[in-house]
């Protein structure tokens, strides 16, 4: 059960025309009145000799009995209830029941006889909508404080009651939703998404991994969107709005919206929390060398760099950091989303658009997120937007694969975490995201773990053999599962390049199972696959043999022929 609150509007007869109207495409089907605050409420829809302005009057008429100097300026207060995706129809007596108990949260309390006057119009299966205007019989004003949050909580009880899915409860934190006439107009001109919608989805691929405000204003521009910023006198700047060139109002004038009203987390001052202020890279640790980072020159080397910023994450949210520690890997998991999603191929672009948008809402709670323990995370979405589009082929679609197969593992760690905070919606949000994640990760691994398998069968019988023997050696619990797996053929042949290498195979096979239990993954060879290609910092996409060069005397290169390799110089073993 779904209730929405409206912007408030100041013409009553206007909404009533609109709710016993056809509707925008004829979808308002018998229009008609369930409850009231009076019985004798006329009903416009099934009683002919009823119009839309004696409804109109009875309900504005304490309204109108104010002198004009005090009378609201918006006093139509509007309300829908939504039945969710699934439920039983109801019959008129169900929703009337339900009106009154959201009408009762605040603009109608049960036996305030000078309550504010209200009506109930049902003209679908699966939601009402209730009007009433905001001046009570006795002249007053209805006291609506924390009106929303209370009329979720009687949706939580009607669910209850009713036998009606649970709708997960929110705690105030989720971006505004697009209001009805926003999506009408959205419908009319061909949009998949509002503009509100559209705006947010594009501030947040600027805000990912941006360096500055200077940074992220310019991609905004650069993204076509028609931007305007607030100074202060001092010169500082106070915030910024956006709007889509095409979206304009009835004067054919832009309509902004400022980053507060697209989410709580794209006001200026909250973006601005998020930019490192340390100019010095981290250093990073390999082995018993300390080097500093060089920045990814391609997507495949930007996706390796993400694959260990996040598996750092992974750790943190897995080992019980501090909460606004863990909030920040969270957040910052969002921008490497929205890079992904901004650079990803033809292929993979759906899943992960909309592993990207369900991830927004996992990304924002009350815990407030400490951005400078995440720059990692956040430097990582900077180099996939920089590394640009990936081809999606070759070692580009192994290191989506690799990055994606980690990502899998840091949306699920991020919906635990919600879970154990009572954060239902942002669980919810992760646990859905981890879901276009995975479809994602199957669509850019095929490629790569072919290549990898018709590698594998090609390996001698007595090489096969020993590394079965080193596997159960290794992973004795686990090792018979993995024999029998799709995968292990590519887990040959990857423990064959590590050994070609210079590296323990059986060592590394230890390391990769003792970092993070494999139990939950669905195919433990795939997932060691890429934690040993990485540990290792094998080329993700199986080269033709004599390209993998002895990992002691260096980072590989790859051919002439091939996109730079995938191995990020300077990352460090995992």
């Amino acid at each position: 059960m779904i209730p929405s609150i409206h912007k408030r509007g100041s013409e009553t007869i206007g909404l009533i025309r609109y709710l016993y109207g056809p509707g925008t495409k004829e979808e308002h089907i018998d229009p008609h009145l369930v409850a009231a605050f009076d019985p004798l409420t006329p009903d416009p829809g099934r009683d002919p000799s009823a119009t839309h302005e004696q409804l109109q009057r009875l309900l504005d008429q304490p309204v109108n009995a104010l002198p004009k100097g005090r009378r609201p300026a918006k006093h139509v207060w509007h309300i829908s209830v939504r039945a969710a995706p699934g439920d039983p129809v109801l019959s008129d007596a169900d929703w009337a029941a339900i009106a009154r108990r959201t009408v009762a949260t605040g603009i109608a309390p049960d036996g305030d006889e000078q309550a504010c006057r209200w009506a109930a119009i049902r003209h679908a299966d699966d939601h009402i909508h209730i009007i009433a205007t905001l001046v009570r019989d006795d002249g007053r004003r209805p006291r609506l404080h924390n009106e929303a949050r209370r009329a979720q909580a009687e949706a939580r009880r009607i669910e209850a009651d009713y036998n009606l899915r649970r709708v997960t409860p929110g705690d105030g934190t989720a971006a505004k939703r697009a209001t009805s006439a926003e999506r009408h107009k959205a419908v009319r001109q061909g949009r998949d998404r509002t503009a509100r919608e559209e705006l947010r989805e594009t501030v947040r691929r600027a805000v990912a991994g941006a360096a500055s405000t200077d940074e992220f204003l310019d991609r905004l521009k650069n993204a076509g969107l028609l931007v305007r910023t607030r100074v202060l006198p001092s010169g500082d700047l106070q915030g910024y709005k956006v709007a889509l060139p095409d979206d304009r109002n009835k004067d054919h004038e832009p309509i902004f919206y400022s980053g507060s009203k697209l989410a709580p987390d794209l006001s200026l001052p909250r973006i601005q929390e998020r930019f490192d202020t340390d100019p010095t890279p981290p250093e990073i640790i390999v082995g018993e060398q300390t080097e500093r980072p060089i920045a990814p020159s391609a997507p495949a080397a930007a996706r390796r760099t993400t694959a260990h910023a996040a598996w750092h994450a992974l750790l943190v949210l897995d080992h019980g950091a501090d909460d606004g520690v863990a909030a920040a890997q969270i957040a910052a998991t969002g921008e490497v989303l929205d890079a992904l999603a901004k650079t990803s191929t033809l292929h993979t672009r759906t899943e992960l658009r909309q592993a990207a948008w369900e991830f927004e809402r996992a990304s924002r709670s009350h815990t407030r997120a400490e951005f400078r323990h995440a720059q990692d995370l956040r430097r990582a979405a900077r180099d996939l937007v920089r590394g640009g589009p990936a081809l999606g082929r070759g070692e580009d679609g192994a290191g989506t694969a690799m990055v994606l197969d980690m990502l899998v593992f840091l949306a699920t760690a991020a919906a635990n975490w919600h879970a154990q905070r009572q954060h239902a919606q942002q669980a919810e949000a992760a646990r859905r995201a981890a879901a276009h994640l995975r479809a994602a990760y199957q669509q850019a691994a095929a490629e790569p773990l072919m290549v990898l398998r018709e590698r594998g069968r090609r390996i001698a019988p007595s090489l096969l053999r020993r590394h079965a023997a080193t596997l159960r050696a290794a992973l004795p619990e686990l090792a018979e599962t993995i024999l029998v797996e799709p995968g292990w053929e590519a887990l040959a042949v990857t423990l064959t390049d590590a050994e070609t290498a210079g590296q323990d195979a059986r060592a590394l096979l230890v390391e990769a199972a003792a970092r993070r239990e494999l139990d939950s993954a669905e195919s433990a060879s795939e997932v060691l696959v890429w934690r040993l290609r990485r540990i290792a910092n094998l080329p993700g996409y199986a080269p033709a043999p004599g390209i993998i060069r002895d990992h002691r005397a260096g980072h590989q290169q790859a051919t002439a022929r091939q996109m730079p390799t995938a191995s990020a110089p300077g990352a460090p073993r995992r």
